[in-house]
């Protein structure tokens, strides 16, 4: 196609050409490195965090200022990755109106709030989710006394619902769908909801099913309260990052795949040490003493020891902040490994 231009001419763009390819190279790998979440991260020296301003199990701050919580301990796991230290997190709380737009911000460097993830809220807010953290869907609460056994028995009901909220627009279509009618009461904050129903302002109270037995928790009669087993939604809750942030993302999501594959090959915080000698190949890749996987991503070789040595496996993590042993009491469920009757599954370390 350059038969017209001098053979000269031609020698020359030809490697012209191919210095441009190089340089844009570089480029690219340059920019894969170039993390610019990660180094005004490290500058900070902690990471900020948005989180929900109080929601028992999943982040809850005492009378002395100490977060804890599911969510709290994933933030706390990418301080580990990244500084060796879980310590080094400054936690935001962020309600529901403001926790996408503080992101986008940069008010919080990731946000780990119980969010479900959708397309629209990728697309409006210009948001990329990371790992599910939790899979989860919405449910309903009652008084025991109405003596209801199924969500399709709920017609005529007064139902407090939060708003800014997937939860309104699902409450919505499940009623529509099911030819029952409702009276909707909507809130601003999930305390002023909580309240309303514990006064009897509303008789069902709807959100995720996880966050209904945090809520339970804090009514006046937790015994006299049964969530019903309907769900009626899909609702997978995702670390939200900015977009266009992509090395970042690569961050987030793998800390949460590592506590996931950690708990798949069997390595705890009560067993990291041992794993460090394992002679197994996925094993070696996972703890850095084989490939350079965390280098790459622009962390240390021993990044997920880190993670899983500070924080614990996805199993430890879960049990001890909402499972069958704490406050909440909730079955793993969905939320078991993918070869334990569960759907979390976490793409290898290789």
């Amino acid at each position: 196609m350059f038969n017209f231009i001098p053979r000269t001419f031609r020698a020359g763009l030809g490697i012209g050409i191919l210095i441009a390819v190089a340089v844009a190279a570089a480029a690219i790998t340059y920019e894969r490195y170039d993390t610019r979440t990660l180094k005004r991260t490290e500058r900070r020296d902690a990471v900020l965090c948005g989180v929900n301003t109080d929601l028992p199990g999943f982040s809850i701050r005492d009378d002395k200022g100490n977060w804890t919580g599911f969510d709290v301990d994933f933030c706390r796991a990418i301080a580990a990755a990244i500084f060796n230290d879980p310590k080094k997190v400054t936690f935001v709380p962020l309600d529901a109106s403001e926790r996408f737009i503080e992101l986008q911000k940069r008010k919080v460097d990731v946000l780990f709030r119980n969010s479900t993830w959708s397309m629209s809220r990728e697309a409006d807010y210009s948001l990329n989710f990371a790992a599910v953290s939790y899979y989860d869907g919405q449910g309903f609460m009652i008084p025991k006394a109405r003596n209801v056994n199924s969500a399709l028995d709920l017609d005529n009901s007064k139902v407090c619902v939060q708003s800014n909220t997937t939860s309104l627009l699902n409450l919505a279509d499940y009623f529509r769908t099911n030819n029952m009618k409702y009276q909707e009461v909507k809130f601003a904050n999930p305390d002023e909801m909580r309240a309303a129903y514990d006064s009897g302002q509303c008789n069902v109270l709807t959100a995720d099913v996880s966050r209904l037995h945090a809520e339970r928790l804090a009514l006046k009669k937790p015994d006299d309260q049964v969530i019903l087993p309907d769900v009626i939604s899909k609702e997978p809750l995702a670390a939200a990052v900015r977009q266009k942030d992509d090395d970042w993302l690569l961050i987030v999501k793998w800390t949460v795949y590592a506590m996931l594959n950690a708990e798949e090959l069997g390595i705890t915080s009560k067993n990291i040490d041992e794993a460090l000698k394992s002679s197994k190949p996925e094993i070696k890749r996972f703890v850095g003493t084989e490939g350079a996987y965390g280098e790459q991503i622009g962390l240390t070789r021993d990044w997920a020891v880190r993670i899983i040595r500070h924080v614990g496996n996805y199993g430890e993590v879960f049990e001890r902040n909402v499972g069958i042993g704490s406050k909440l009491g909730i079955p793993r469920g969905l939320n078991q490994l993918w070869n334990d009757g569960g759907i979390q599954y976490a793409p290898p370390i290789r």
